[in-house]
C-alpha cells in the first residue's frame, strides 16, 4: 500500500521493499487499485491476500493494467 507507486516498485526492486520481494525479486507491477482513504485501502490489501491463487490470477485477468 502507497501513494505512490513508481516509488515503492522502485522501493522492491532495489531490495527495500518487503521480506519476500527482497527474497524473490519482483519484475512487474500486476495490480493497481486506489481507494479514498488509508482505511480502506488496508482493507483490500487483506481481502486480496486471503483469496487463492486461482482467485488472485482472476483479479489480476479482471483488472490487467495493459488491457
Amino acid at each position: 500500500m502507497t501513494n505512490d507507486v513508481v516509488r515503492r516498485f522502485n522501493e522492491h526492486k532495489t531490495g527495500k521493499g518487503c521480506r519476500f520481494t527482497r527474497s524473490f525479486g519482483v519484475k512487474k507491477l500486476l495490480l493497481k487499485e486506489e481507494h479514498p482513504n488509508k482505511r480502506k485501502a488496508m482493507k483490500r490489501e487483506i481481502q486480496i491476500k486471503a483469496l487463492t491463487k486461482i482467485q488472485k490470477l482472476a483479479l489480476i485477468k479482471r483488472t490487467s493494467l495493459w488491457q
